[in-house]
């Protein structure tokens, strides 16, 4: 019996609902579809085809079902109404201990055998839920930047109807009936711009989801409801009457002032006081956000410099995945990657050629871990080694450009009946070999049979490039067939010309098996970058918004403050002031708001750093230079932003200045 996944049955049989009764044929059995699983997250693992336990060939197979030392299975539990998670944690430990008596064999405590219980909900976004707190985050700094903006052009744009509205309240009108007509000009521009916004998140939604999804299987839950209708609608309504209108209504006791002519200085001076604060926030929240970009920046700036232990140009990568049915035993495993091998080696412009069990930084394959003792090391009372187990053969460390320190490298030679020998990587010999780990020998069963060390080769990147390597053992294929075969081989050409070769070599050897995966290893490392690639990127279109609404806020506040002064800077050069010192003192008022500013804004980087601390890599969250770079970056397109108006006080000619008053 097959179960489908709704993604699987929509991409490929585009939703036909007939699917339910077909039958397929898989590893040479025929298999009945019995149902299409809804829309839903997976977990650990994304799959197209779901099938009981008892239809799997290797689940199923002859040893495993009796064998506790072969663990394949992830188990889930529903919790009884009224129970915790720390109580199945307490369960989990009491029915560990009695395995760990009854079996002392299968789980011995050297090994260090633990039993963690998890919430499926916690688990499907624990990776996702930094960045995405980060964005969060992020959007809502860049809202409230946008708030104070709003609130800021609306007082500019008051201050031209302040003689409006003392007039308007001289001829009878109340203050509810300016409320009303405040609030209708208010809530039309909101509803305009929150239109706007949900028109570009329909357009945006798909990016988003699929940003998501190299975090977290729920990405297919993002999507446009009534309650992000609702919460968008709510967000600008709220910003347009708070913000827009009630700042901005005249008080009763300023009438008679309002209605004079010259007058409304002490109005104006409070306003320019309210707006001056304004500025002051978006400084600092600027200043926030841009922390947060740099400091992803530099965190990807570092990732693309991580060594990763593999030469990765002109390498192209494939999948074979052997038919269960065909390739149950070991030598025809062995039989057909030598074949396959053969033929890769005879194409034109091959370097090298060779089948591992992995791809490093692919993603896609779960570590394979194995408890070993070390020949002369005690056991009893002592945590044992435990390494990821991969398999591979003559020439794949070569095709992959990964260095042998020391020792040998396997050779045709080294195929049963002769003894099998292993490769363990530097971290591994580092760890538990010391300083002369070749010919040291191993065992994984308890030490019942031995294997000796032939090399180390250099640690790779196998899960990340922000992870240390692994402790790792790599053992020939010959001796421990592995179906999943990945091919990497290397080309004096570009790798892709490879490809059509690949799949003719396969298909001559077995013409039902297919090839996958066919990559070259440069797009491999380049995809491991791609999740904090674009969280830089959003953190920087973010940054960069909030920069420019800044900078615009700024510049508008310096003006409006030219504007209400021009009698004043008239008079003072008048009286012999040279330009240059009026385009001083403007400067020095714009740029004592942006030090406040960044100033205030040194505590939100602070808290920022705080909240992705988790997400950096080779630097500190609290990065000096990010911070520094961020408060040049700010105060300089602060400075420019005052520079217009400054430079347009410094050029007003004194006699119409004065002419004016």
């Amino acid at each position: 019996m097959l179960v489908l996944s709704y993604e699987y049955w929509q991409r490929v049989y585009r939703g036909d609902p007939g699917i339910v009764g077909k039958s397929f044929t898989m590893n040479d059995r025929s298999h009945l579809v019995v149902g299409v699983l809804p829309p839903m997250p997976q977990y650990p693992g994304v799959n197209d085809i779901y099938m009981p336990t008892t239809a799997c060939p290797f689940r199923n197979g002859a040893q495993w079902p009796h064998n506790r030392t072969a663990r394949g299975l992830t188990v889930f539990g529903r919790l009884r109404t009224g129970s915790t998670a720390q109580a199945a944690q307490a369960d989990l430990a009491a029915l560990s201990a009695r395995l760990h008596a009854q079996y002392p064999e299968a789980y011995p405590v050297t090994d260090g055998y633990a039993v963690r219980a998890a919430l499926l909900h916690d688990e499907l976004s624990r990776s996702a839920r930094p960045t995405l707190l980060a964005l969060l985050a992020t959007t809502i700094f860049l809202l409230v930047i946008v708030c104070a903006n709003v609130a800021n052009l609306t007082m500019a744009r008051l201050v031209r109807r302040e003689h409006e509205m003392a007039v308007r309240t001289a001829l009878g009108a109340t203050r509810g009936r300016l409320l009303q007509q405040l609030l209708t000009e208010n809530l039309l521009l909101a509803l305009a711009g929150g239109t706007l916004g949900v028109l570009v998140a329909a357009w945006g939604v798909d990016a988003l989801a699929t940003f998501a999804g190299r975090f977290t299987t729920r990405a297919s839950e993002i999507r446009l409801d009534l309650r992000v209708l609702c919460f968008a609608f709510g967000v600008s309504l709220s910003t347009g009457v708070l913000l827009g209108c009630l700042p901005a209504l005249p008080a009763r006791q300023s009438l008679a002032a309002d209605l004079r002519a010259g007058s409304g200085a002490t109005g104006s001076r409070g306003r320019l006081r309210a707006r001056s604060a304004l500025i002051v926030a978006q400084v600092a929240i600027s200043f926030a956000l841009l922390t947060g970009a740099g400091l992803m920046l530099r965190t990807l700036l570092k990732l693309q410099q991580v060594q990763t232990g593999f030469d990765a140009e002109n390498v192209l990568t494939a999948r074979v995945d052997l038919n269960w049915t065909r390739y149950r035993e070991r030598e025809k495993i062995s039989a057909f990657a030598d074949g396959l091998l053969r033929r890769l080696h005879e194409m034109p412009g091959v370097v090298a050629a060779g089948i591992g069990g992995s791809v490093p930084l692919d993603g896609n394959t779960n570590p394979n871990g194995l408890n070993l003792r070390i020949e002369g090391q005690p056991v009893d009372g002592v945590v044992q080694p435990r390494a990821e187990l991969d398999t591979f053969t003559p020439d794949y460390f070569r095709a992959m450009g990964i260095p042998l320190l020391t020792g040998r490298d396997l050779t045709d030679a080294d195929r049963p009946p002769a003894t099998e020998v292993v490769l363990v990587n530097q971290s591994f010999a580092r760890h538990w070999l010391g300083p002369d780990p070749v010919g040291r020998r191993l065992s994984a069963d308890g030490g019942k049979t031995w294997i000796s060390v032939a090399g180390v080769v250099a640690d790779v990147k196998q899960h990340g490039l922000e992870r240390e390597p692994a402790d790792e053992i790599w053992t020939g294929l010959a001796f421990n067939a592995n179906r999943d075969l990945r091919l990497v081989v290397r080309s004096r050409a570009a790798p892709l010309s490879l490809e059509r070769g690949i799949r003719e070599a396969v298909r001559s050897l077995d013409a039902e098996q297919p090839v996958t995966e066919v990559r070259p290893l440069t797009q491999v490392r380049a995809d491991a970058l791609s999740a904090p690639r674009l969280t830089a990127l959003l953190l920087g279109a973010f940054a960069l918004l909030a920069l420019g609404i800044t900078a615009a806020g700024i510049g508008g506040v310096i003006a409006y403050s030219v504007g209400q002064r021009t009698q004043e800077i008239g008079i003072r050069m008048a009286l012999g002031a040279e330009p240059s010192s009026v385009l001083r003192m403007i400067l020095r008022q714009g740029m004592a708001l942006i030090t406040l500013g960044l100033a205030l804004g040194l505590l939100g980087g602070l808290a920022v750093s705080r909240v992705m601390a988790g997400l950096v890599f080779g630097i500190a969250a609290r990065d000096p230079v990010t911070f520094l770079a961020g408060a040049g970056v700010l105060a300089a397109v602060g400075a420019l932003a005052c520079f217009v108006p400054a430079r347009r006080a410094a050029e007003v000619d004194p006699m119409i200045a004065l002419r004016s008053a």
